[in-house]
């Protein structure tokens, strides 16, 4: 399945590390960045988590919050969170229901070898609950940036 903008956002619901659950419901009403990526401490997923980090505060300024996803468990997202002082909520989906339902556990290749794993996306939702942005297959370096330019042309 692909999101499409217009669509509405597959609803979730999934453990976070602000110890409890997180679910689109409880988020309505304000924009939401749900960034999905492979693994917890890898250099790619801290340069992202990094990059969001440090531009948190005008995420919020733009009514905007920020959501990792990742397959990892809590305990990995705790340790990630806490190594990179990261302030903003990681959530897992060891279940991959939610990674499924954005269409971003996706079948992969390296070295010609076949596996499943998540594919770098990020999803911006506004204030209804659809789908206003979403960046396929994103290249860390400027990513951050660019979806706050997004999040902030969003009413």
């Amino acid at each position: 399945m692909t999101l499409k903008v217009g669509d509405k956002a597959p609803a979730f619901t999934l453990p976070s590390t602000d110890g409890k659950d997180i679910s689109l419901a409880d988020l309505k009403g304000g924009k939401i960045v749900l960034y999905f990526y492979p693994k917890d401490d890898t250099s790619g997923c801290t340069l992202e988590a990094q990059n969001f980090q440090s531009l948190k505060p005008s995420f919020e300024s733009a009514d905007t919050r920020i959501i990792g996803v990742s397959p990892d468990d809590l305990k990995s997202h705790d340790k990630f969170r806490t190594k990179y002082s990261l302030d903003f909520s990681l959530a897992s989906d060891e279940g991959k229901s939610m990674l499924d339902a954005y269409g971003v556990w996706v079948e992969k290749s390296m070295y010609g070898r076949k596996y499943m794993g998540v594919e770098r996306t990020t999803v911006l939702v506004d204030r209804e609950g659809k789908i206003a942005r979403v960046w396929e297959k994103v290249k860390v370096p400027g990513h951050a940036e660019e979806v706050l330019a997004a999040a902030k042309a969003l009413p």
